[in-house]
């Protein structure tokens, strides 16, 4: 059976910046890691703050193991966090764009 629990570990609050920076420890039994997007969208939901004011920075799974770290950037609006965050990270962020090709 397939459960997830997700403990909020650490926040802190960087006021200079303009945004709080988590430390999420999510367990997932029976299911792979985490995606980035599906982290994104929790963690807006979670901390109660528009989707685009939220930044996954880094998701790791240690080998074997059901737990996932994540480190994620909320900031206090959205057009701050593109002035901020690095443009490869605004990018993974991003749903995934579909190929189009043909045959």
């Amino acid at each position: 059976m397939a459960s997830e629990s997700i403990e909020v570990v650490e926040v802190r609050e960087n006021k200079l910046i303009g945004r709080r920076e988590v430390t999420l420890k999510v367990e997932h039994f029976g299911k792979g890691t985490p995606k980035r997007l599906e982290m994104r969208e929790k963690i807006a939901e979670l901390f109660k703050v528009p989707l685009d004011n939220v930044y996954v920075r880094n998701i790791k799974t240690e080998y074997g193991m059901n737990v996932t770290w994540v480190t994620a950037h909320i900031y206090n609006s959205s057009e701050r966090a593109l002035e901020i965050e690095p443009e490869y990270i605004i990018k993974r962020n991003q749903p995934e764009e579909k190929e189009e090709g043909g045959e």
